[in-house]
């Protein structure tokens, strides 16, 4: 049963590592307890050699994850409250990239924000075809993202998706994000859990450390040679833009920008 804070299970069977976001109610958003538990999560199948694969899903069918519980930005106070933030989010982001295992993410619904970089940081990605994903802090929030979670995002979606994503705040379908090549395959309902258990078998079945080794390149070369980007997100996140997205967010009325 989902909690008030919301839970992260973690679920072994013949190598095949399941993890399920469960607050459904509030469309899986994360609350800092469960981020706390994702890398708890991630800490303990960086160590398990007999997992061979990790799939990630949202609770309810509704959502795989609705970004970050907006409530929680409430108490931030500074630029540098962001900053903080952004660490601890790349941190956890960083482990789930990083599993030397193959990593899925079956996708239902919607995959928002901070649920759009967990998808991102996984190696493959289904869906269901009414699944939206985006990042519309544009239009909703007015923070940022970090760096890497930029990176991670170019690398999958191309840089003029990905200004549609973060500029215009559009939401993408399932279908352009296949045809993109974001996504592995798209399946209905009723079968996206049948075709998330071939794609971990067949996973499963092939050389683990051609696929280590070839995950950890892959890595290397996306975050070679990084820029630093704190002072963005400091500047985002002190603005009195993102603490008027949060006030209205929360207000349940359209935020009124200002530009500073």
């Amino acid at each position: 049963m989902s909690t008030p804070d919301g839970q992260v299970h973690l679920r072994i069977e013949d190598g095949i590592a399941s993890v399920v976001f469960d607050r459904p109610e509030a469309r899986n958003a994360m609350t800092w307890a469960m981020y706390e538990s994702l890398v708890r999560i991630c800490e303990q199948l960086r160590d398990d050699a007999s997992v061979r694969v990790v799939r990630f899903r949202g609770a309810g069918g509704q959502a795989f994850v609705a970004g970050t519980d907006i409530a929680q930005f409430q108490d931030f106070r500074s630029g540098e409250d962001g900053v903080a933030y952004e660490r601890r989010i790349d941190g956890c982001m960083a482990l789930l990239e990083s599993l030397p295992m193959p990593t899925v993410a079956v996708l239902e619904g919607w995959a928002i924000g901070g649920g759009l970089a967990i998808a991102t940081a996984c190696d493959f990605r289904l869906a269901t075809p009414g699944t939206r994903l985006g990042v519309p802090i544009a239009r909703t929030l007015g923070n940022c993202l970090s760096m890497a979670n930029m990176a991670r995002l170019v690398a999958a979606l191309g840089r003029p998706r990905a200004e549609r994503v973060l500029l215009l705040a559009e939401l993408i379908t399932a279908e352009e994000a296949l045809a993109a090549g974001y996504l592995l395959e798209i399946a209905p309902p009723d079968a996206i859990a049948a075709a998330s258990d071939k794609l971990c078998g067949r996973l499963a079945g092939l050389a683990p450390v051609t696929q280590r080794v070839s995950k950890q390149a892959l890595n290397r070369l996306l975050h070679a040679g990084l820029p630093e980007g704190e002072d963005l997100i400091r500047a985002c996140y002190g603005s009195a833009d993102f603490r008027e997205g949060v006030a209205a967010f929360v207000g349940k009325r359209p935020p009124a920008w200002s530009g500073r």
